[in-house]
């Protein structure tokens, strides 16, 4: 499997696809990451490629895996990416 790119690497594609410096494409991904961490509460959509939605768990019964034993699990919020249908068919295929 192929390693997953770094940051600096798609710093520098956008830059070469767009005609911007690599400084330029740095500091647009910084502001598109600082917007969704102050909207994610709120959901944050990034058309073509998904949502980031925080969603509320439930307290739940849990087992430790190590000792088998039962343990209650609190209930608490967490950030979920839930990944556009258009990005899916781009990267599975279109189903038939």
């Amino acid at each position: 499997m192929a390693k997953a790119l770094t940051k600096s690497q798609i710093a520098s594609e956008i830059a070469e696809k767009n005609g911007i410096t690599k400084k330029q494409s740095v500091e647009i991904l910084e502001q598109l990451a600082g917007l969704a961490y102050k909207h994610a509460k709120d959901s944050f959509t990034i058309p073509g490629l998904g949502k980031l939605v925080l969603v509320n768990r439930k307290a739940r019964v849990g087992r430790n895996p190590a000792t088998g034993e039962t343990i209650q699990i609190k209930a608490k919020k967490v950030v979920k990416f839930r990944v556009a249908k258009a990005a899916k068919d781009a990267i599975l295929g279109v189903k038939k």
